[in-house]
């Protein structure tokens, strides 16, 4: 038992590159952390982490052992729920990195209901930024990702898909004028929000079968919801929202974003209660007939 806890600290700090981190993260005092990894890597007789005043980094020897020991900690987390009563409620913290998109209107909704659905467990939620959108979840349970994903090892399922609208402050279309179709978006400034690393893509809408690409001047790069909805309320152009954005005007109503996939991402199959049922809660918020867990890489 003493060998699997200092794996567990062992895996964390591996994963936060940092022991003050990942003691922080496990509500552990950061000596205990440091005393159990100092003799885990006597036990193993070999150092597995390279520490500076810095950073905290795998040695070889401590990569191979890294991919080991979060396996072996992962089967121990769920067998020992399994071996609780069948109907007792999943609780504890549950680390959720979210998208920095208008993803996140369609998202907090399903937020609060899972919240009010299981009360025992936490949410601990965080955005990722655009730089980390192609990487690993890190120090997260579970990360929702948008959008085609990159090969890689990590596991992916598909949640649904979420939709947008163009949206602006009745001020600024008082001031620019109201486009009638998607060529005049042209000639307005367009605040841009960043899927993942890189510049804001152009709008693509579509109404019925048509499809239109439209590169409106984007005045304005965000990468992150909350902070293009106050831009387009402070007049400062138009932004792609999730729908139903409060104090602001639809523009071109009849058009809409073309439709983003949602995935929830994480570092294996090998998942404890409480973030399965937080991915099944959201596939049927996200879409009714999501199905069960399957093959897919990210």
């Amino acid at each position: 038992m003493k060998r699997l806890h200092g794996m567990e600290l062992f895996a964390e700090v591996a994963k936060a590159h940092s022991f003050s981190r990942a003691a922080a993260a496990l509500g552990v005092p950061t000596s205990t952390v440091s005393r159990h990894v100092a003799e885990l890597e006597r036990a193993v007789g070999l150092r597995l982490l390279n520490r500076s005043t810095r950073r905290v980094e795998l040695t070889d020897a401590g990569r191979v052992y890294f991919e080991r020991c979060r396996r072996i900690v992962a089967q121990a987390e769920i067998a020992h729920e399994e071996l609780r009563a069948q109907l007792e409620t999943p609780s504890g913290p549950l680390r959720v990195q979210l998208p920095p998109a208008h993803a996140l209107d369609a998202l907090m909704p399903a937020l609060a209901a899972f919240g009010s659905r299981y009360p025992e467990i936490r949410l601990q939620l965080g955005v990722a930024g655009p730089e980390s959108a192609d990487r690993q979840p890190g120090t997260s349970d579970v990360s929702i990702r948008l959008g085609e994903l990159p090969d890689s090892s990590l596991v992916a399922r598909r949640l649904g898909a979420v939709q947008a609208g163009l949206y602006a402050s009745p001020a600024y279309l008082a001031a620019r004028g109201t486009p009638r179709g998607p060529a005049d978006l042209e000639r307005h400034d367009g605040i841009g929000l960043r899927l993942g690393a890189g510049q804001a893509a152009p709008w693509l809408l579509r109404r019925g079968d048509e499809r239109c690409r439209v590169a409106a001047a984007q005045r304005y790069g965000a990468n992150d919801a909350c902070m293009a909805r106050q831009l387009a309320a402070l007049g400062a152009g138009i932004a792609a929202l999730g729908v139903g954005a409060g104090g602001l005007e639809r523009v071109l109503p009849e058009w809409s974003l073309e439709p983003v996939a949602v995935y929830a991402v994480t570092e294996t199959r090998l998942l404890p209660a409480k973030t399965r049922r937080f991915i099944d809660f959201l596939a049927q918020r996200l879409d009714p007939l999501s199905p069960a867990w399957d093959t897919a890489q990210a």
